[in-house]
């Protein structure tokens, strides 16, 4: 047992050589990655018979799928109009899933507009109420939504509100951002001990089944003084998180989540960076 590897969407390699993410699933597994997050921030355009075409090709190379839902989703709205957008916006990501062969989409917890945190958190929990028995209603409840962390100060999403969010059903799990977390916290989501009172805090709350497999974003995030700026590579030496401490821990502790690199242009690459760290102190770990 051990994580998997991916990245979010087609990295900027891929795309100059490819047209179409059908081929992306042999790309990923010539590449030695294990999963592949389909994104649809901007909206659920694909087709059911583009979407199928890249399940198959999913399957037939061994990748895992999951599916990020559209941006626009905000679980902390109020009106009988939002959470009626929220469940359609919601349905429509469980059925791309079912086509992609996923079983996971990663949704956004939502904004503050104007309420205090805890007011938003209640109205968050009322909506993902509601989406959860639409899901079941549709048959489509197999797809696990993972609530995620966010970057900015002044929106819902820091790590301890996030797993009280998924506390309320065991059909949720948390997605775990740790760019997010870095750059919300101003740099304090990168060193050994802070990621290990976060992995502490998903054990003790969620249980050992999330809290070994949960979902998980990584990527490089320059931050200001409201928290995140804009995704970066790797490459930057300015800004972290690093995935190094991180790496260590998983391997010490038997953790298998699913980890999703978003780094800007070099997803791809900087996943099978991190695959690779990983498997180096695995291999110590096994060796003791």
């Amino acid at each position: 047992m051990h994580p998997l590897f991916g990245p979010a969407g087609n990295c900027d390699a891929f795309n100059k050589a490819y047209k179409g993410s059908i081929h992306a699933p042999r790309y990923l597994r010539e590449m030695g990655l294990d999963c592949y997050e389909y994104q649809c921030g901007r909206g659920v355009n694909v087709s059911e018979d583009t979407a199928r075409a890249i399940g198959a090709a999913a399957r037939d190379e061994g990748i895992v799928m999951s599916l990020h839902a559209p941006y626009f989703i905000n679980l902390s709205g109020i009106t009988d109009e939002r959470m009626e957008k929220n469940v359609g916006y919601i349905l429509s990501s469980a059925r791309a899933c079912r086509w992609l062969g996923a079983d996971r989409m990663v949704v956004h917890c939502g904004g503050l507009s104007g309420m205090e945190r805890e007011e938003a958190l209640e109205h968050t929990l009322l909506n993902l109420k509601e989406a959860l028995r639409a899901l079941e209603q549709e048959g489509l409840d197999d797809v696990r939504m993972c609530v995620e962390t966010m970057g900015k100060i002044n929106v819902l999403g820091d790590g301890d509100e996030v797993c009280r969010i998924c506390r309320m059903d065991e059909r949720l799990l948390p997605c775990i951002d740790f760019g997010h977390l870095n750059a919300r916290t101003l740099g304090h989501m990168s060193a050994r001990d802070e990621l290990s009172a976060l992995l502490d805090t998903l054990w003790n709350t969620l249980g050992a089944e999330r809290a070994t497999r949960f979902h998980a974003h990584f990527s490089k995030i320059e931050y200001g003084k409201g928290g995140e700026v804009r995704h970066l590579t790797f490459a930057d030496s300015d800004y972290g998180p690093d995935f190094a401490p991180l790496g260590r821990l998983l391997a010490e502790r038997g953790l298998a989540p699913r980890i999703i690199c978003e780094s800007a242009g070099t997803q791809a690459e900087d996943a099978l960076t991190m695959k690779q760290i990983y498997f180096e102190y695995k291999q110590e770990e096994e060796t003791k």
